[in-house]
Parts: C-alpha cells; structure tokens; sequence
C-alpha cells in the first residue's frame, strides 16, 4: 500500500466507520476491513477507479465530491477520510464542514505550497512551480486551491475546525527536525485528524 495511506490508516481506530472521499481504486478501504475490521465506503467519480473499487470487494457510490455530501445523514460515520484531493474541490472550507457534520473526525491530507522548493522556484524562475509533490503544469493541473499549511490552520481556526493531531512529511512521508521546527518551510505533505468545535 502507498506510505501516505498508510499514515492515514494508523489514524483510524478498528471497527470504526468510514467514508473515504475521492477514494481511487479502494486500496486503503480494503486494507482498513482486512486489518482493522473497518467498515467502509467510498466515494469516487473515475469509472476506471470505482471498477477497481468493485472487483476489490470494496462499497463504492459513484459520486462527485463538488455537489456536496447532503445524502448523507449527521453522525452516519466514525472518520471521514479526504486524502491529497482538498486542492481540487470547488469549495474546499464547505466539503470540511460538511464532513465534520456526517462524520465524528475527518482526516485530510494535502501537499504544501509553501515549501522552500516551491517558493525558490517562484522566486527565481518567475514561474508556477513544478515539483514531486505538486507534479501539474498550471494549465492542466486538477488543483484548483493550492494552500499552505498555515492557509489551511488558519481556515480552521476562523471556521471553528478543531485540529487535533498533525503529521508533517518530506516527500518519502517522513519527518524529522528541520520539518518538526520549520513545517511549513519544509514539509511537503500534511496529515491533519480534524474534529469539531469543543
């Protein structure tokens, strides 16, 4: 299974239950019900990704994340799960509340912008930067709302989003000091487990 989901999986408690928004081919529901005796479902709007979905056994409902999340009931799950697809949804702060609604926590994970290669390149090339983690040309990329760490805390702090755990990541999905005192200069993937206001 890919690091990043992994990561995302040590999040989520066994027996819970999950919706995984923009979930691909299924991989990370299919590992949290072998593993962790997840219940799961996914959302997903590729038809190639939600055949993968199916023949993996895993729940899917073919669904486009930008007409909302209103066929879902309030408290329907555990966690919801919103991993490196924040930056292409139309109305990112919307989604987040309306997760924080159908679900007790959320989890999302995005790539940051404001890392020191992305902000060199800018500097001196005078250009959108291009980078591992932020791999689109600025005319055909699928992100819509490139943010930083510090964009996304601050939204959660005035939309009364509690932040109650964050993970900061190189590009191998690791931390260390530089990230630890700096993360938002050196880190390229945030995982943040959200709830909501105490």
């Amino acid at each position: 299974m890919r690091r990043d989901l992994e990561i995302a999986a040590n999040f989520i408690n066994p027996d819970a239950r999950v919706l995984d928004l923009g979930c691909g081919s299924g991989e990370l529901l299919q590992y949290l019900g072998h593993s962790k005796n997840v219940t799961g479902y996914g959302i997903e709007k590729d038809h190639e990704e939600i055949t993968a979905c199916i023949s993996k056994g895993v729940n899917v409902i073919e669904h486009d994340l930008d007409e909302g999340l209103d066929r879902f009931p309030k408290d329907s799950f555990d966690m919801v799960l919103l991993t490196e697809t924040l930056q292409a949804i139309q109305a990112p702060h919307k989604l987040l509340h309306q997760m924080l609604d159908i679900g007790i926590e959320c989890i999302v994970t995005f790539p940051n912008f404001g890392h020191w290669a992305c902000r060199l390149q800018l500097v001196s090339q005078g250009k959108m930067p291009i980078a591992k983690h932020l791999p689109h040309n600025w005319f055909d990329t699928p992100n819509i709302h490139l943010c930083t760490f510090l964009d996304f805390e601050e939204l959660c702090s005035n939309d009364g989003i509690r932040i109650i755990e964050r993970f900061v990541a190189d590009r191998d999905y690791n931390d260390g000091p530089l990230i630890k005192r700096w993360p938002n200069l050196f880190g390229k993937t945030a995982f943040y487990r959200l709830g909501r206001a105490l």
